[in-house]
């Protein structure tokens, strides 16, 4: 270790991708506190005061106490919201859901150590608008794309395309649905879906369909860089492979240098340590940005090709080469 101090993982109960992380943490004789935002505050305690030029107190399980002073770097991991008393009234529910936010979450912010990532600019940078702008100025290359609730619009966008055009969400849509689990992925939009009075209720995002070679996944993280092909063997995969993980294999690959960098730019600008990025790589070998995501899933591409991620991120938890 480059220093004394825990790690503080911050984590929805049942996750993968953050058990890779603590176990590796754990291999290396990291100290490590893991909680989730849901044990506040019925099974998670806090007490802190600030004197001087700092925070200084205690979180707390019913397993172990977390000296706030030690914690030398947070993993931010989707942790889920706080729960509150079965008898709560929804308007004190609201009341207490607000001041655990900016309280217990404020306090959190305010601890001096490295985040991965920062909450706030992670949830700035899951705007896909601002991606889309950001990239660009990073000289990634991105589709042409429209933002609108206007069927007109849409119809107008696909003539200038001349093409097929695709719709996505802007942000993760799932749910049940008779009693199964469902999600929206990317879908091929057809020209009579685009008079759909439908579109007209809220954003729809429509983006320039890209001829596919295959997709890339690059997982950067303190200025590293981990890229592997994604080859999707099946219709719906081909559209968006996250839609049929089955019909994938995997394979390493180099990303073109001026990609790389411009990855790192686009994390820069973002204010972030770690992006898992989506490429498509057209027939010609030209790589076209979709999008980033600040605390996406590795594990699956760690598993199917051992590139070392996990070890790159307990690295910069750890501070190591940094």
């Amino acid at each position: 270790m480059t220093d004394a101090g825990q790690v503080l993982i911050l984590a929805g109960r049942f996750d993968p991708t953050c058990d890779l992380v603590v176990e590796e943490l754990n291999r290396r004789a990291v100290p490590v506190f893991r909680a989730d935002m849901a044990e506040f505050p019925l099974r998670l305690t806090l007490a802190a005061s600030f004197s001087g030029d700092r925070w200084n107190g205690t979180l707390s399980n019913d397993r172990r106490t977390l000296d706030l002073a030690s914690v030398r770097s947070v993993y931010y991991r989707r942790p889920t919201r706080p729960k509150f008393p079965e008898g709560m009234s929804p308007e004190a529910r609201k009341v207490a859901e607000t001041e655990a936010r900016w309280g217990f979450g404020g306090l959190l912010s305010a601890l001096p150590c490295r985040w991965l990532p920062p909450p706030g600019k992670a949830a700035d940078a899951e705007y896909k608008p601002l991606q889309l702008r950001v990239a660009a100025e990073a000289g990634l290359c991105v589709p042409r794309t429209l933002i609108t609730n206007e069927p007109r619009a849409a119809r107008d966008f696909a003539d200038m395309i001349g093409g097929p055009i695709v719709y996505k969400p802007f942000f993760h849509v799932r749910g049940t649905a008779h009693g199964q689990t469902v999600a929206v992925y990317t879908n091929v939009v057809q020209p009579d879906d685009l008079s759909h009075p439908d579109i007209a209720t809220t954003a729809h995002l429509f983006q320039e369909w890209v001829p596919k070679a295959h997709e890339v996944r690059l997982t950067a993280i303190g200025g590293r860089i981990f890229a592997a092909e994604i080859h999707a063997d099946s219709d719906a995969g081909h559209i968006d492979w996250r839609s049929d993980y089955d019909s994938h294999t995997y394979k390493i690959c180099d990303p073109p240098p001026d990609v790389a960098a411009g990855a790192l730019r686009m994390l820069d600008r973002l204010g972030l340590p770690y992006g898992a990025f989506d490429f498509v790589v057209t027939p010609e070998g030209e790589w076209r940005f979709l999008e980033v995501n600040p605390s996406g899933q590795y594990g699956f591409i760690e598993q199917a090709t051992e590139l070392p991620i996990t070890a790159a991120i307990c690295d910069y938890l750890e501070g190591i080469g940094q």
